[in-house]
């Protein structure tokens, strides 16, 4: 389990306290744990249903580098 850590600008669900959550993530059973200092509520969360995907960009590394390049074409500009 990773150091607990605490959230900042979260508000407790159960106590509506701002920044008094802590989270924890296991690793081993992949989950959050988050935990509130004040009244003591806590839960757990999926980390493998709620993963975010990677927006694929131009720059990622997953993209296919060899663009096709296209033939350059001279062009003789008359006068």
């Amino acid at each position: 389990m990773s150091k607990k850590r605490f959230i900042a600008g979260v508000v407790c669900p159960k106590c509506g306290t701002l920044d008094s959550i802590m989270a924890a993530e296991d690793t081993e059973q992949q989950v959050l744990l988050r935990e509130c200092v004040e009244c003591g509520f806590h839960d757990r969360m999926s980390t493998v249903v709620n993963t975010p995907k990677e927006i694929q960009t131009r720059v990622s590394p997953d993209v296919d580098t060899t663009a096709k390049q296209e033939a350059v074409q001279v062009i003789k500009i008359l006068e």
